[in-house]
């Protein structure tokens, strides 16, 4: 069982892009987060449909499982559209499952990251590694410049056939944090640690991250969105 809140702000965005969803199935509960790319109506509405579509598959196959069909099902779309598919949405994406008596499975795609505060810490895990330039950079022993983490290795809207999936699995127990690169990256350029807003009730946690964010964000303040679940795997 769970309790779970999301909340979002634009920044200074024209658009929000961000976007969430939840899905249960027969007792298994998906999370999804997706940070769409650009900043347009179009890649707002595809991000919002998306997000539902990954819910979905992930909570009947499982984390990786659900967001290979969906990765694999837009890559299909992209390469359809030939020279058209550069103007095509695309984002990137998280998604975390939970099953009573199960591991927590988490999956993801870019930098959208999921983060974990056990039940007997008070400090944040992060859960995932991010796919873009800058950790290629630092995997490689190379200091990464300013904006390499602006240029991310995996996507839905990759049609590369070995981009990179992550998977990982954790206790499923304790506080679920999923957070746009908008929510975690001022935080971590402060040097703030995200833990100092993740307590309390999920809705006010969830708010305190992402105003945190946003104060934090020097007036370059992008979409920031967290979703934050507590769990049991009972």
């Amino acid at each position: 069982m769970s309790t779970h809140s999301s909340v979002q702000l634009i920044g200074g965005r024209s658009h929000q892009c961000d976007a969430t969803a939840t899905y249960t199935h027969q007792g298994r509960r998906a999370y999804a987060l997706l940070d769409g790319i650009g900043s347009t109506e179009e890649v707002r509405m595809w991000t919002r449909t998306a997000a539902r579509r990954l819910a979905r598959a992930a909570a009947h196959a499982g984390a990786l499982e659900g967001l290979r069909e969906i990765h694999a099902a837009r890559a299909a779309e992209l390469a359809d559209e030939g020279w058209r598919a550069h103007d095509m949405p695309m984002a990137v994406a998280v998604v975390a499952v939970t099953e009573p008596g199960q591991r927590l499975d988490v999956a993801w795609c870019g930098d959208a990251r999921a983060y974990l505060l056990p039940m007997s810490s008070d400090r944040v895990e992060r859960l995932t590694t991010d796919h873009n330039m800058r950790q290629v950079l630092i995997d490689m022993g190379v200091e990464p410049g300013p904006y390499a983490r602006n240029r991310v290795t995996s996507y839905l809207g990759d049609t590369n056939p070995y981009a990179p999936l992550g998977f990982t699995q954790v206790p499923s127990r304790g506080r679920l944090v999923l957070a746009s690169d908008g929510a975690y990256e001022p935080l971590e350029d402060a040097e703030v640690a995200m833990t100092d807003y993740v307590t309390g009730s999920t809705r006010r946690a969830a708010q305190a991250l992402v105003q945190a964010a946003i104060a934090h964000a020097d007036g370059r303040a992008d979409n920031a969105t967290a979703l934050i679940a507590d769990l049991s795997d009972s």
